[in-house]
């Protein structure tokens, strides 16, 4: 079983969930800023504060921090919070982890003290490093639960197994699922997860970072996308009573729109992983009809982005509308002909570069 922790809240109370955080904690600050969070609050982070960004102790020292001011912030725990373990029960792999990803709490803890990871021979000196000198911080992320549940949901950061006792969901399965939106579950409470990027999920729809909000299917998919997509955002679902609303942040540069433009194409649809195979349809003079061939649907690709019957990398395929004077932001306008930009509303999508001119 895993360990799931039951609250009753104050249904008075105002309750704002985040998750993957990612070290990025200047944008977390700018989060509970926009959001006015106070000590009333009821605060939830659900899993992934550590790793891909650049300061993974200061956020946990902020998150431990928020805590110790206030007796209803929970913190679950990620698949990146756990990452010291790897050390501590020997598994080798975890030095090749640490060589290829800089930002990693794993890597700032020795550079702390000035070392890299060549100075320890093996995992055993590197574990009673760690121990020696971070045990407070070991010890708080050990603490975390995998999961809360409240009258009205659950908060687990990947999902819970599709089986009539969620609370039998395996440990792995919690913080590390792919894909939970399109898993489901027999949970008769909504439950709310982050840890799958959300604009995973909308390869056939408008492309957004922002939260997937199913009370029907009972899911509610937290994860923007934060430091891991070049458009992602950092997403905090807030719920008022039986309202419920999101809004989020963002490290992206903000333009005014010069010139209106009405899309009359209706394209809409992003490339994601792992679907990034193609095969050409019909090429045009900024934008290629292809077919995605993983997933058997047709989606324009900018061209730039097209490289022996691949997608580069993520991209949306969706074309957007804009009013002058309307504020973007910038994503990309590097390519021929369009900009990238993303809208207030979180989509995000092509415009002709000669709106933002």
């Amino acid at each position: 079983m895993i360990d799931v922790r039951e609250l009753k809240l104050d249904k008075d109370r105002r309750i704002i969930i985040t998750s993957d955080v990612h070290a990025n904690l200047p944008l977390f600050q700018r989060l509970l800023g926009q959001v006015n969070y106070t000590t009333e609050d009821y605060l939830f982070i659900n899993g992934d504060l550590c790793e891909k960004g650049s300061d993974s102790l200061s956020t946990v020292a902020f998150a431990r921090s928020l805590q110790a001011e206030s007796d209803r912030v929970y913190i679950t725990k990620g698949n990146c919070d756990v990452l010291h373990e790897y050390v501590f029960n020997d598994v080798e792999g975890i030095k090749n982890y640490m060589r290829q990803r800089k930002n990693s709490i794993l890597n700032e803890m020795i550079e702390r003290h000035g070392k890299s990871l060549d100075d320890f021979n093996t995992l055993q000196e590197l574990g009673k490093f760690y121990r020696s000198h971070f045990q407070l911080e070991l010890d708080w992320l050990d603490q975390l639960p995998i999961a809360y549940e409240t009258e009205g949901f659950i908060i687990i950061h990947a999902g819970i197994e599709d089986i009539p006792n969620w609370k039998e969901t395996s440990r792995e399965f919690a913080l590390s699922a792919s894909s939970f939106y399109d898993k489901g579950h027999q949970a008769n409470k909504t439950v709310i997860v982050g840890h799958w990027p959300v604009v995973n999920y909308r390869a056939k729809t408008v492309s957004s970072n922002s939260p997937v909000i199913d009370l029907d299917k009972k899911i509610i998919s937290l994860d923007g996308g934060n430091q891991i997509k070049r458009d992602g955002q950092l997403n905090a679902l807030i719920i008022e009573g039986e309202k419920i609303t999101y809004t989020y942040v963002d490290e992206l540069n903000e333009i005014i729109v010069s010139k209106g433009h009405m899309d009359g194409t209706g394209r809409v649809g992003t490339v994601t992983y792992p679907n990034y195979e193609l095969r050409v349809i019909h090429e045009d003079e900024f934008f290629t009809l292809c077919e995605n061939t993983n997933l058997g649907i047709q989606q324009w690709i900018k061209n730039e982005f097209i490289h022996e019957n691949m997608c580069k990398n993520d991209l949306s395929t969706t074309f957007l509308s804009v009013n002058e004077g309307e504020t973007v932001s910038v994503i990309d306008v590097q390519q021929d002909g369009y900009a990238l930009v993303k809208l207030g509303s979180g989509e995000v999508g092509w415009i002709p570069k000669d709106c933002l001119l």
